[in-house]
Protein backbone atom coordinates (compact mmCIF):
# COMPACT_ATOMS: atom_id res chain seq x y z
CA UNK A 1 0.00 0.00 0.00
CA UNK A 2 1.20 3.07 -0.81
CA UNK A 3 0.52 6.96 0.64
CA UNK A 4 0.57 10.19 -1.26
CA UNK A 5 0.78 13.09 1.24
CA UNK A 6 -0.32 16.26 -0.75
CA UNK A 7 0.69 19.89 0.84
CA UNK A 8 -0.47 22.93 -0.93
CA UNK A 9 1.88 25.84 0.04
CA UNK A 10 1.52 29.57 -0.73
CA UNK A 11 4.31 31.54 0.63
CA UNK A 12 5.13 29.27 3.73
CA UNK A 13 8.61 29.65 3.77
CA UNK A 14 8.54 30.05 7.42
CA UNK A 15 6.49 26.88 7.75
CA UNK A 16 6.90 23.99 5.29
CA UNK A 17 10.42 22.88 6.59
CA UNK A 18 8.83 22.60 9.73
CA UNK A 19 5.60 20.65 8.27
CA UNK A 20 7.55 18.45 5.65
CA UNK A 21 9.48 17.33 9.09
CA UNK A 22 6.65 16.22 10.75
CA UNK A 23 5.00 14.34 7.90
CA UNK A 24 8.59 12.16 7.27
CA UNK A 25 7.68 11.47 10.83
CA UNK A 26 4.54 9.59 10.30
CA UNK A 27 6.36 6.15 8.33
CA UNK A 28 8.17 5.56 11.77
CA UNK A 29 4.80 5.24 13.39
CA UNK A 30 2.98 3.24 10.78
CA UNK A 31 3.61 -0.49 9.57
CA UNK A 32 6.45 -0.55 7.64
CA UNK A 33 5.59 -1.92 4.65
CA UNK A 34 3.93 1.28 3.25
CA UNK A 35 5.37 3.07 0.93
CA UNK A 36 5.44 7.10 0.57
CA UNK A 37 5.40 10.01 -1.64
CA UNK A 38 5.15 13.34 -0.60
CA UNK A 39 4.58 15.94 -2.99
CA UNK A 40 4.37 19.99 -2.07
CA UNK A 41 2.72 21.97 -4.28
CA UNK A 42 4.29 25.75 -4.45
CA UNK A 43 0.81 27.83 -5.61
CA UNK A 44 2.93 30.76 -7.47
CA UNK A 45 4.67 31.56 -4.19
CA UNK A 46 6.41 34.83 -3.80
CA UNK A 47 9.20 34.19 -1.11
CA UNK A 48 11.47 30.96 -0.96
CA UNK A 49 8.42 28.25 -0.16
CA UNK A 50 9.83 25.85 -2.90
CA UNK A 51 13.51 26.66 -2.33
CA UNK A 52 12.79 24.93 1.31
CA UNK A 53 10.72 22.33 0.12
CA UNK A 54 13.24 21.60 -2.52
CA UNK A 55 15.55 20.63 0.21
CA UNK A 56 13.92 18.19 2.17
CA UNK A 57 14.26 15.34 -0.28
CA UNK A 58 10.32 15.54 -1.33
CA UNK A 59 8.84 16.49 -4.37
CA UNK A 60 8.20 19.67 -5.11
CA UNK A 61 6.40 21.11 -8.29
CA UNK A 62 6.29 24.83 -9.06
CA UNK A 63 3.27 26.83 -10.06
CA UNK A 64 4.04 29.93 -12.04
CA UNK A 65 1.52 31.87 -10.72
CA UNK A 66 -1.58 31.59 -7.73
CA UNK A 67 -4.56 29.62 -8.59
CA UNK A 68 -5.47 28.71 -5.40
CA UNK A 69 -5.60 25.37 -2.78
CA UNK A 70 -8.40 23.87 -5.04
CA UNK A 71 -6.21 23.90 -8.58
CA UNK A 72 -2.88 23.46 -6.27
CA UNK A 73 -4.26 19.97 -5.26
CA UNK A 74 -5.72 19.20 -8.80
CA UNK A 75 -2.41 19.61 -9.97
CA UNK A 76 -0.71 17.43 -7.30
CA UNK A 77 -2.89 14.96 -7.73
CA UNK A 78 -1.57 14.34 -11.42
CA UNK A 79 1.75 13.09 -9.66
CA UNK A 80 0.04 11.31 -6.69
CA UNK A 81 0.30 7.47 -7.64
CA UNK A 82 -1.42 6.50 -3.84
CA UNK A 83 -3.64 3.74 -2.62
CA UNK A 84 -4.55 6.66 0.21
CA UNK A 85 -4.20 10.26 -0.75
CA UNK A 86 -3.53 12.73 1.81
CA UNK A 87 -4.24 16.58 2.01
CA UNK A 88 -2.21 18.54 4.66
CA UNK A 89 -1.56 22.38 5.24
CA UNK A 90 1.70 23.93 5.27
CA UNK A 91 1.59 25.48 8.61
CA UNK A 92 1.53 22.47 10.50
CA UNK A 93 4.61 22.72 11.26
CA UNK A 94 5.56 20.11 13.23
CA UNK A 95 2.10 18.29 14.71
CA UNK A 96 1.55 17.10 11.03
CA UNK A 97 3.17 13.98 12.60
CA UNK A 98 -0.58 14.01 13.99
CA UNK A 99 -1.53 13.07 10.34
CA UNK A 100 -0.57 9.01 11.04
CA UNK A 101 -4.31 9.05 13.03
CA UNK A 102 -5.51 9.88 10.18
CA UNK A 103 -4.38 6.73 8.25
CA UNK A 104 -5.42 4.15 10.50
CA UNK A 105 -9.13 3.77 10.12
CA UNK A 106 -9.05 3.75 6.36
CA UNK A 107 -5.97 0.61 7.08
CA UNK A 108 -8.26 -1.08 9.07
CA UNK A 109 -11.04 -0.42 6.62
CA UNK A 110 -13.13 1.20 8.81
CA UNK A 111 -13.56 4.76 6.61
CA UNK A 112 -13.36 5.65 3.22
CA UNK A 113 -12.46 8.85 4.68
CA UNK A 114 -10.95 10.64 7.61
CA UNK A 115 -11.33 14.30 8.65
CA UNK A 116 -9.00 15.80 11.33
CA UNK A 117 -10.99 17.64 14.61
CA UNK A 118 -8.93 20.32 15.79
CA UNK A 119 -9.17 21.29 19.43
CA UNK A 120 -10.45 24.55 20.25
CA UNK A 121 -7.73 27.37 19.80
CA UNK A 122 -6.32 29.28 22.53
CA UNK A 123 -7.14 32.64 20.64
CA UNK A 124 -10.80 33.65 20.00
CA UNK A 125 -11.49 33.72 16.33
CA UNK A 126 -14.56 34.49 14.14
CA UNK A 127 -18.62 34.01 15.74
CA UNK A 128 -19.06 30.71 14.03
CA UNK A 129 -21.56 32.01 10.89
CA UNK A 130 -19.16 30.30 8.71
CA UNK A 131 -18.81 27.04 10.46
CA UNK A 132 -22.82 27.79 10.90
CA UNK A 133 -23.01 27.76 7.13
CA UNK A 134 -20.84 25.10 6.22
CA UNK A 135 -22.83 22.63 8.53
CA UNK A 136 -25.81 23.45 7.91
CA UNK A 137 -25.11 23.03 4.60
CA UNK A 138 -23.81 19.62 4.43
CA UNK A 139 -26.88 18.68 6.64
CA UNK A 140 -29.35 19.60 4.47
CA UNK A 141 -27.79 18.04 1.49
CA UNK A 142 -26.84 15.03 3.16
CA UNK A 143 -28.75 14.13 6.76
CA UNK A 144 -25.49 13.88 8.52
CA UNK A 145 -24.37 16.39 10.64
CA UNK A 146 -20.30 16.65 11.00
CA UNK A 147 -18.12 19.11 13.36
CA UNK A 148 -15.54 19.60 11.21
CA UNK A 149 -16.56 20.24 7.43
CA UNK A 150 -14.25 23.11 7.19
CA UNK A 151 -10.62 21.06 8.17
CA UNK A 152 -8.74 20.99 5.26
CA UNK A 153 -6.55 17.93 7.09
CA UNK A 154 -8.07 14.62 5.39
CA UNK A 155 -7.17 11.40 4.37
CA UNK A 156 -9.22 9.44 1.11
CA UNK A 157 -9.25 6.22 -0.27
CA UNK A 158 -7.85 6.53 -3.64
CA UNK A 159 -11.24 5.87 -5.47
CA UNK A 160 -13.60 7.96 -3.76
CA UNK A 161 -11.28 11.17 -5.00
CA UNK A 162 -11.75 9.44 -8.64
CA UNK A 163 -15.51 9.23 -8.22
CA UNK A 164 -15.97 12.59 -7.02
CA UNK A 165 -14.30 14.00 -10.06
CA UNK A 166 -13.46 17.83 -10.06
CA UNK A 167 -11.79 19.82 -6.67
CA UNK A 168 -13.59 23.16 -6.44
CA UNK A 169 -12.11 25.96 -6.50
CA UNK A 170 -12.56 28.88 -3.70
CA UNK A 171 -12.65 28.32 0.36
CA UNK A 172 -15.38 26.38 -0.57
CA UNK A 173 -13.50 23.35 -1.70
CA UNK A 174 -13.89 21.43 1.54
CA UNK A 175 -17.55 21.66 2.02
CA UNK A 176 -17.98 20.83 -1.70
CA UNK A 177 -15.83 17.93 -1.88
CA UNK A 178 -18.15 16.34 1.54
CA UNK A 179 -20.99 17.06 0.21
CA UNK A 180 -20.22 14.52 -2.63
CA UNK A 181 -18.50 12.31 -0.67
CA UNK A 182 -21.47 11.44 1.68
CA UNK A 183 -24.00 11.86 -1.23
CA UNK A 184 -21.91 9.03 -2.95
CA UNK A 185 -22.91 6.78 0.39
CA UNK A 186 -19.10 6.89 1.63
CA UNK A 187 -17.88 6.68 5.37
CA UNK A 188 -16.35 9.76 6.40
CA UNK A 189 -14.93 9.59 10.09
CA UNK A 190 -14.01 12.45 12.52
CA UNK A 191 -10.85 11.90 14.04
CA UNK A 192 -9.14 13.93 16.92
CA UNK A 193 -5.74 15.14 16.42
CA UNK A 194 -3.43 17.17 18.36
CA UNK A 195 -2.35 19.50 15.62
CA UNK A 196 -2.59 23.24 15.49
CA UNK A 197 -1.73 25.77 12.77
CA UNK A 198 -2.21 29.48 12.19
CA UNK A 199 -5.63 30.59 13.35
CA UNK A 200 -7.19 34.00 11.69
CA UNK A 201 -8.17 36.51 14.51
CA UNK A 202 -10.77 39.14 15.31
CA UNK A 203 -8.79 41.78 12.74
CA UNK A 204 -9.73 43.20 9.92
CA UNK A 205 -7.57 40.79 7.57
CA UNK A 206 -9.53 37.96 9.17
CA UNK A 207 -13.03 39.22 8.81
CA UNK A 208 -12.29 39.97 5.21
CA UNK A 209 -10.72 35.73 4.78
CA UNK A 210 -14.11 35.28 6.85
CA UNK A 211 -16.12 37.17 4.84
CA UNK A 212 -15.02 35.42 1.61
CA UNK A 213 -14.88 32.23 2.84
CA UNK A 214 -18.93 32.90 3.70
CA UNK A 215 -19.58 33.87 0.40
CA UNK A 216 -17.68 31.08 -1.48
CA UNK A 217 -19.75 28.08 0.44
CA UNK A 218 -22.94 30.28 0.13
CA UNK A 219 -22.35 29.90 -3.72
CA UNK A 220 -21.27 26.30 -3.58
CA UNK A 221 -24.43 25.62 -1.58
CA UNK A 222 -26.72 27.63 -3.76
CA UNK A 223 -24.89 25.54 -6.67
CA UNK A 224 -26.14 22.12 -5.63
CA UNK A 225 -29.36 23.73 -4.37
CA UNK A 226 -29.62 24.11 -8.46
CA UNK A 227 -28.12 21.07 -9.17
CA UNK A 228 -30.60 19.21 -7.25
CA UNK A 229 -33.15 21.04 -8.40
CA UNK A 230 -32.57 20.15 -12.19
CA UNK A 231 -31.75 16.79 -10.89
CA UNK A 232 -35.28 15.75 -9.95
Amino acid sequence: MKISVLIPAHNEEQNIKQTIEGVQKIPGLLAPDLSWQIIVIDDGSTDNTWAEANRCAVQALRLDKNIGKGGALRHGLKQADGDIIMFLDADLKQSASEAYKLLLPIINNQADVTIASFKPPNKPGGFGLVKTLATGGVKFFTGQKLTTVLSGQRAFKRPVLETIGHIPDGYSLEVGMLIDILTHGYRVVEVDVDMYHDVTGRDWQGFMHRGKQFVDILKILVSKLRESKSNA
